[in-house]
Protein backbone atom coordinates (compact mmCIF):
# COMPACT_ATOMS: atom_id res chain seq x y z
CA UNK A 1 0.00 0.00 0.00
CA UNK A 2 1.40 3.40 -0.97
CA UNK A 3 0.57 7.00 -0.08
CA UNK A 4 0.21 9.86 -2.55
CA UNK A 5 0.97 13.31 -1.15
CA UNK A 6 0.15 16.14 -3.53
CA UNK A 7 -1.33 19.62 -3.52
CA UNK A 8 -3.45 19.24 -6.65
CA UNK A 9 -4.80 16.70 -9.11
CA UNK A 10 -5.94 18.17 -12.43
CA UNK A 11 -6.80 16.84 -15.84
CA UNK A 12 -4.27 16.81 -18.67
CA UNK A 13 -5.13 20.39 -19.67
CA UNK A 14 -4.85 21.70 -16.12
CA UNK A 15 -8.65 22.02 -15.70
CA UNK A 16 -11.08 20.58 -13.19
CA UNK A 17 -12.49 17.52 -14.98
CA UNK A 18 -10.07 14.83 -13.77
CA UNK A 19 -11.82 11.64 -12.66
CA UNK A 20 -11.07 9.21 -9.84
CA UNK A 21 -12.76 5.82 -10.27
CA UNK A 22 -15.06 7.47 -12.80
CA UNK A 23 -16.08 10.24 -10.41
CA UNK A 24 -15.28 13.92 -10.95
CA UNK A 25 -14.52 15.65 -7.63
CA UNK A 26 -15.26 19.39 -7.52
CA UNK A 27 -15.78 21.96 -4.80
CA UNK A 28 -19.51 21.14 -4.99
CA UNK A 29 -19.22 17.37 -4.55
CA UNK A 30 -20.05 17.35 -0.84
CA UNK A 31 -23.43 16.29 0.51
CA UNK A 32 -26.07 18.92 -0.06
CA UNK A 33 -24.71 20.08 -3.40
CA UNK A 34 -28.09 19.70 -5.12
CA UNK A 35 -30.17 22.84 -4.55
CA UNK A 36 -33.23 21.12 -6.04
CA UNK A 37 -35.51 19.29 -3.60
CA UNK A 38 -37.20 16.06 -4.71
CA UNK A 39 -35.14 15.99 -7.89
CA UNK A 40 -35.96 12.32 -8.38
CA UNK A 41 -39.73 12.98 -8.07
CA UNK A 42 -40.26 10.24 -5.46
CA UNK A 43 -42.18 12.37 -2.92
CA UNK A 44 -45.83 13.08 -3.75
CA UNK A 45 -47.56 13.96 -0.49
CA UNK A 46 -50.59 15.72 -1.97
CA UNK A 47 -51.68 13.47 -4.79
CA UNK A 48 -50.21 9.97 -4.22
CA UNK A 49 -49.63 9.59 -7.95
CA UNK A 50 -52.92 11.09 -9.14
CA UNK A 51 -52.84 13.54 -12.04
CA UNK A 52 -53.20 17.29 -11.44
CA UNK A 53 -54.88 19.29 -14.20
CA UNK A 54 -53.23 22.60 -15.08
CA UNK A 55 -55.18 25.26 -16.97
CA UNK A 56 -55.33 28.96 -16.12
CA UNK A 57 -53.36 29.71 -12.96
CA UNK A 58 -49.93 29.83 -11.42
CA UNK A 59 -49.62 27.15 -8.75
CA UNK A 60 -50.96 23.70 -9.51
CA UNK A 61 -48.76 21.50 -7.31
CA UNK A 62 -48.00 17.96 -8.39
CA UNK A 63 -45.06 15.94 -7.02
CA UNK A 64 -43.59 17.81 -4.07
CA UNK A 65 -41.91 21.17 -4.78
CA UNK A 66 -42.99 21.28 -8.44
CA UNK A 67 -45.92 23.22 -9.81
CA UNK A 68 -47.48 23.78 -13.20
CA UNK A 69 -48.76 27.09 -14.52
CA UNK A 70 -50.72 28.25 -17.54
CA UNK A 71 -52.12 31.60 -18.64
CA UNK A 72 -54.58 30.51 -21.30
CA UNK A 73 -57.42 28.11 -20.51
CA UNK A 74 -57.42 26.98 -24.15
CA UNK A 75 -54.37 24.87 -23.41
CA UNK A 76 -54.55 22.22 -20.67
CA UNK A 77 -52.00 19.72 -19.40
CA UNK A 78 -51.70 17.29 -16.51
CA UNK A 79 -48.79 16.47 -14.21
CA UNK A 80 -48.44 13.29 -12.22
CA UNK A 81 -45.87 11.04 -10.65
CA UNK A 82 -44.88 8.17 -12.94
CA UNK A 83 -42.94 4.95 -12.45
CA UNK A 84 -41.39 5.35 -15.90
CA UNK A 85 -37.80 6.34 -15.20
CA UNK A 86 -34.22 5.87 -16.47
CA UNK A 87 -31.79 3.44 -14.86
CA UNK A 88 -30.93 4.52 -11.33
CA UNK A 89 -34.31 6.18 -10.70
CA UNK A 90 -37.76 4.89 -9.75
CA UNK A 91 -39.97 7.91 -10.41
CA UNK A 92 -40.45 10.82 -12.77
CA UNK A 93 -42.89 13.66 -13.34
CA UNK A 94 -45.09 13.00 -16.37
CA UNK A 95 -46.54 15.99 -18.21
CA UNK A 96 -49.32 15.20 -20.71
CA UNK A 97 -51.09 17.67 -22.99
CA UNK A 98 -54.82 16.98 -22.75
CA UNK A 99 -56.06 20.01 -24.71
CA UNK A 100 -53.66 21.47 -27.25
CA UNK A 101 -53.37 25.15 -28.11
CA UNK A 102 -51.13 27.36 -30.21
CA UNK A 103 -49.67 30.00 -27.86
CA UNK A 104 -50.37 33.60 -28.87
CA UNK A 105 -50.10 36.99 -27.22
CA UNK A 106 -48.89 36.50 -23.64
CA UNK A 107 -49.81 32.79 -23.39
CA UNK A 108 -47.27 30.64 -21.59
CA UNK A 109 -47.24 27.19 -20.01
CA UNK A 110 -44.62 26.09 -17.49
CA UNK A 111 -43.35 23.38 -15.15
CA UNK A 112 -41.38 24.93 -12.28
CA UNK A 113 -39.53 24.60 -9.01
CA UNK A 114 -38.79 27.60 -6.79
CA UNK A 115 -35.53 27.32 -4.82
CA UNK A 116 -35.45 29.15 -1.49
CA UNK A 117 -33.01 32.04 -1.24
CA UNK A 118 -31.40 30.62 1.89
CA UNK A 119 -30.33 27.60 -0.17
CA UNK A 120 -28.57 29.59 -2.90
CA UNK A 121 -27.15 32.50 -0.90
CA UNK A 122 -23.60 31.17 -1.30
CA UNK A 123 -23.79 31.57 -5.08
CA UNK A 124 -23.37 35.34 -4.59
CA UNK A 125 -25.56 36.19 -7.57
CA UNK A 126 -25.97 39.91 -8.08
CA UNK A 127 -22.31 40.53 -7.18
CA UNK A 128 -18.88 40.40 -8.80
CA UNK A 129 -18.31 37.07 -7.02
CA UNK A 130 -21.24 35.32 -8.68
CA UNK A 131 -20.64 31.58 -9.17
CA UNK A 132 -21.56 29.54 -12.21
CA UNK A 133 -24.10 26.74 -11.77
CA UNK A 134 -24.89 23.59 -13.70
CA UNK A 135 -28.43 22.31 -14.21
CA UNK A 136 -28.73 18.67 -15.20
CA UNK A 137 -31.78 16.43 -15.64
CA UNK A 138 -33.11 13.39 -17.44
CA UNK A 139 -35.88 13.93 -19.98
CA UNK A 140 -38.03 11.82 -22.30
CA UNK A 141 -40.66 13.08 -24.73
CA UNK A 142 -42.98 11.87 -27.45
CA UNK A 143 -41.71 14.85 -29.48
CA UNK A 144 -38.23 15.64 -30.74
CA UNK A 145 -36.57 18.97 -31.38
CA UNK A 146 -35.27 21.92 -29.40
CA UNK A 147 -36.95 22.62 -26.07
CA UNK A 148 -36.48 25.51 -23.68
CA UNK A 149 -36.53 26.75 -20.13
CA UNK A 150 -35.10 29.49 -17.95
CA UNK A 151 -33.60 30.46 -14.62
CA UNK A 152 -35.25 33.53 -13.07
CA UNK A 153 -35.01 35.71 -9.98
CA UNK A 154 -37.99 36.36 -7.70
CA UNK A 155 -39.50 39.26 -9.66
CA UNK A 156 -38.40 37.88 -13.05
CA UNK A 157 -36.36 41.00 -13.78
CA UNK A 158 -33.30 38.79 -14.43
CA UNK A 159 -33.68 35.69 -16.57
CA UNK A 160 -31.42 33.22 -18.33
CA UNK A 161 -33.18 31.29 -21.13
CA UNK A 162 -31.67 27.92 -21.98
CA UNK A 163 -32.32 25.28 -24.63
CA UNK A 164 -31.82 21.54 -24.90
CA UNK A 165 -32.36 19.07 -27.72
CA UNK A 166 -34.36 15.84 -27.58
CA UNK A 167 -32.97 13.65 -30.35
CA UNK A 168 -35.07 10.48 -30.09
CA UNK A 169 -38.75 10.17 -29.24
CA UNK A 170 -39.75 8.17 -26.16
CA UNK A 171 -36.10 7.70 -25.13
CA UNK A 172 -34.43 8.86 -21.92
CA UNK A 173 -31.68 11.43 -22.48
CA UNK A 174 -29.66 13.38 -19.92
CA UNK A 175 -29.25 17.11 -20.46
CA UNK A 176 -26.68 19.47 -18.94
CA UNK A 177 -26.82 23.27 -18.99
CA UNK A 178 -24.03 25.41 -17.48
CA UNK A 179 -25.05 28.94 -16.53
CA UNK A 180 -22.66 31.77 -15.71
CA UNK A 181 -23.39 33.48 -12.40
CA UNK A 182 -25.37 36.71 -12.75
CA UNK A 183 -23.28 39.65 -11.55
CA UNK A 184 -26.19 42.11 -11.55
CA UNK A 185 -29.81 42.20 -10.47
CA UNK A 186 -31.53 41.53 -7.15
CA UNK A 187 -31.33 37.94 -5.92
CA UNK A 188 -33.05 37.07 -2.64
CA UNK A 189 -30.99 35.27 0.00
CA UNK A 190 -33.85 35.08 2.51
CA UNK A 191 -36.73 32.59 2.77
CA UNK A 192 -38.27 33.98 -0.42
CA UNK A 193 -37.65 32.78 -3.98
CA UNK A 194 -33.92 32.68 -4.63
CA UNK A 195 -33.98 31.04 -8.07
CA UNK A 196 -36.95 29.86 -10.11
CA UNK A 197 -36.19 26.95 -12.46
CA UNK A 198 -38.60 26.82 -15.41
CA UNK A 199 -39.20 24.22 -18.10
CA UNK A 200 -41.23 25.99 -20.77
CA UNK A 201 -44.04 23.89 -22.28
CA UNK A 202 -45.20 26.61 -24.64
CA UNK A 203 -45.03 30.39 -25.04
CA UNK A 204 -45.52 33.07 -27.64
CA UNK A 205 -43.83 36.27 -26.47
CA UNK A 206 -41.60 35.21 -23.57
CA UNK A 207 -38.92 33.43 -25.59
CA UNK A 208 -35.38 34.78 -25.73
CA UNK A 209 -32.00 33.87 -27.14
CA UNK A 210 -30.57 30.99 -25.13
CA UNK A 211 -27.28 31.29 -23.30
CA UNK A 212 -27.15 34.76 -21.77
CA UNK A 213 -28.64 36.83 -18.96
CA UNK A 214 -31.34 39.38 -19.72
CA UNK A 215 -33.36 42.01 -17.88
CA UNK A 216 -36.43 40.88 -19.86
CA UNK A 217 -38.65 38.10 -18.58
CA UNK A 218 -38.10 34.99 -20.67
CA UNK A 219 -39.65 31.61 -19.84
CA UNK A 220 -38.03 29.68 -22.68
CA UNK A 221 -35.80 29.85 -25.75
CA UNK A 222 -36.45 31.31 -29.17
CA UNK A 223 -37.33 28.60 -31.69
CA UNK A 224 -38.24 26.01 -29.06
CA UNK A 225 -40.78 23.23 -29.58
CA UNK A 226 -44.08 24.07 -27.85
CA UNK A 227 -45.25 20.86 -26.23
CA UNK A 228 -48.68 22.40 -25.55
CA UNK A 229 -49.36 22.61 -29.30
CA UNK A 230 -49.58 18.82 -29.73
CA UNK A 231 -52.53 17.03 -28.20
CA UNK A 232 -51.46 13.93 -26.29
CA UNK A 233 -47.79 14.96 -26.26
CA UNK A 234 -45.83 13.74 -23.23
CA UNK A 235 -42.74 14.92 -21.40
CA UNK A 236 -41.10 13.04 -18.52
CA UNK A 237 -38.54 14.70 -16.24
CA UNK A 238 -36.44 13.32 -13.36
CA UNK A 239 -32.94 13.41 -11.90
CA UNK A 240 -32.99 17.20 -11.64
CA UNK A 241 -29.88 18.72 -10.09
CA UNK A 242 -28.79 22.34 -9.73
CA UNK A 243 -25.29 22.72 -8.31
CA UNK A 244 -22.48 25.24 -8.05
CA UNK A 245 -19.71 24.92 -10.62
CA UNK A 246 -19.39 24.21 -14.31
CA UNK A 247 -19.37 20.40 -14.04
CA UNK A 248 -22.44 18.15 -13.73
CA UNK A 249 -21.72 15.61 -11.00
CA UNK A 250 -23.64 12.37 -10.43
CA UNK A 251 -27.15 12.89 -9.05
CA UNK A 252 -27.21 13.24 -5.27
CA UNK A 253 -29.45 10.45 -3.97
CA UNK A 254 -30.55 11.42 -0.48
CA UNK A 255 -32.19 9.03 1.97
CA UNK A 256 -35.98 8.96 1.76
CA UNK A 257 -36.42 10.46 5.23
CA UNK A 258 -34.06 13.32 4.41
CA UNK A 259 -35.86 14.12 1.16
CA UNK A 260 -39.27 13.97 2.84
CA UNK A 261 -38.17 16.35 5.60
CA UNK A 262 -36.82 18.80 3.02
CA UNK A 263 -40.20 18.72 1.26
CA UNK A 264 -42.09 19.15 4.53
CA UNK A 265 -40.45 22.53 5.15
CA UNK A 266 -42.84 23.74 2.45
CA UNK A 267 -45.76 21.32 2.70
CA UNK A 268 -47.02 18.51 4.91
CA UNK A 269 -50.21 16.65 5.78
CA UNK A 270 -51.10 13.84 8.15
CA UNK A 271 -52.68 11.43 5.70
CA UNK A 272 -51.09 7.97 5.59
CA UNK A 273 -48.29 7.62 3.05
CA UNK A 274 -49.73 6.93 -0.38
CA UNK A 275 -53.14 8.44 0.40
CA UNK A 276 -54.13 11.62 -1.46
CA UNK A 277 -55.51 14.69 0.31
CA UNK A 278 -59.31 14.61 0.46
CA UNK A 279 -59.55 10.82 0.40
CA UNK A 280 -62.25 9.08 2.43
CA UNK A 281 -60.35 6.95 4.94
CA UNK A 282 -62.53 6.99 8.08
CA UNK A 283 -61.73 8.17 11.59
CA UNK A 284 -59.27 5.54 12.71
CA UNK A 285 -56.24 6.86 10.82
CA UNK A 286 -56.86 10.51 11.66
CA UNK A 287 -55.60 12.76 14.43
CA UNK A 288 -57.62 13.24 17.59
CA UNK A 289 -57.64 16.48 19.59
CA UNK A 290 -59.26 16.74 23.03
CA UNK A 291 -61.10 19.90 24.10
CA UNK A 292 -61.67 21.20 27.61
CA UNK A 293 -65.29 21.41 28.73
CA UNK A 294 -66.77 24.89 28.49
CA UNK A 295 -64.31 26.44 26.05
CA UNK A 296 -63.78 26.26 22.31
CA UNK A 297 -60.00 26.18 22.19
CA UNK A 298 -57.77 23.11 22.49
CA UNK A 299 -55.54 22.70 25.51
CA UNK A 300 -52.55 21.72 23.38
CA UNK A 301 -51.15 22.52 19.96
CA UNK A 302 -50.14 20.02 17.32
CA UNK A 303 -46.44 20.23 16.45
CA UNK A 304 -45.57 20.07 12.75
CA UNK A 305 -43.37 17.25 11.55
CA UNK A 306 -40.91 19.84 10.18
CA UNK A 307 -40.57 23.53 10.93
CA UNK A 308 -42.10 25.49 8.06
CA UNK A 309 -40.48 28.10 5.84
CA UNK A 310 -43.10 30.60 7.05
CA UNK A 311 -46.50 30.51 8.75
CA UNK A 312 -48.42 28.10 6.52
CA UNK A 313 -51.88 28.12 5.01
CA UNK A 314 -53.82 25.49 6.97
CA UNK A 315 -56.78 23.40 5.83
CA UNK A 316 -58.86 20.94 7.84
CA UNK A 317 -60.04 17.75 6.10
CA UNK A 318 -62.73 15.28 7.09
CA UNK A 319 -61.64 11.65 6.87
CA UNK A 320 -65.22 10.36 6.69
CA UNK A 321 -66.73 12.70 4.10
CA UNK A 322 -63.52 13.75 2.34
CA UNK A 323 -64.63 17.39 2.55
CA UNK A 324 -62.46 20.32 3.59
CA UNK A 325 -63.25 22.63 6.48
CA UNK A 326 -64.66 20.10 8.94
CA UNK A 327 -63.55 17.51 11.46
CA UNK A 328 -65.60 14.78 13.09
CA UNK A 329 -67.00 15.56 16.53
CA UNK A 330 -69.24 14.01 19.15
CA UNK A 331 -72.13 11.95 17.83
CA UNK A 332 -70.35 11.52 14.50
CA UNK A 333 -71.17 15.11 13.54
CA UNK A 334 -69.18 17.06 10.98
CA UNK A 335 -68.10 20.23 12.75
CA UNK A 336 -66.80 23.33 11.03
CA UNK A 337 -63.15 23.62 12.04
CA UNK A 338 -60.62 26.42 11.71
CA UNK A 339 -56.89 25.78 12.04
CA UNK A 340 -54.57 28.56 13.26
CA UNK A 341 -50.81 28.29 13.58
CA UNK A 342 -47.25 29.44 12.91
CA UNK A 343 -44.11 27.78 11.53
CA UNK A 344 -43.94 25.32 14.42
CA UNK A 345 -47.48 24.34 15.48
CA UNK A 346 -51.21 24.89 15.07
CA UNK A 347 -54.43 24.87 17.10
CA UNK A 348 -57.94 23.85 16.07
CA UNK A 349 -61.09 25.86 16.75
CA UNK A 350 -64.66 24.59 16.49
CA UNK A 351 -68.03 25.91 17.61
CA UNK A 352 -68.48 23.09 20.14
CA UNK A 353 -67.62 23.35 23.84
CA UNK A 354 -67.65 19.74 25.06
CA UNK A 355 -64.52 17.76 25.90
CA UNK A 356 -64.88 14.91 23.43
CA UNK A 357 -62.37 13.97 20.76
CA UNK A 358 -62.30 15.72 17.40
CA UNK A 359 -60.70 13.71 14.63
CA UNK A 360 -59.60 14.85 11.24
CA UNK A 361 -56.78 15.52 8.85
CA UNK A 362 -54.85 18.67 8.05
CA UNK A 363 -52.54 20.06 5.41
CA UNK A 364 -50.11 22.91 5.88
CA UNK A 365 -48.56 24.77 2.95
CA UNK A 366 -45.84 27.42 3.02
CA UNK A 367 -44.75 27.04 -0.59
CA UNK A 368 -42.69 29.77 -2.22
Amino acid sequence: MSTLATNAITDASGGTTATINGYTPTMSNMAGRNRIINGDMRIDQRNAGAAVTVNTGNAFYSVDRYFGAGTNSAGVFTIQQSSTAPAGFNSSALITVTTSATPSGTDNYRFNQAVEGLNVADLNWGSANAQAVTLSFWVRSSLTGTFGGALQNSDKSRTYPFSYTISSADTWEQKTITVSGDTTGAWLTTNGIGVLVVWCLGAADRLGTAGSWSSTRYDGATGQTNLISTNGATLYITGVQLEAGSVATPFEHRQYGQELALCQRYYENNYPTGVAVGSVVGDNASIGLSYRSGVSTPYFAFIFQTRKRSSPTLTAWNGVTGASGTWRGSGSTNEATTLLGNEVSFSALTAQTDSLIRSGFYEASSEL
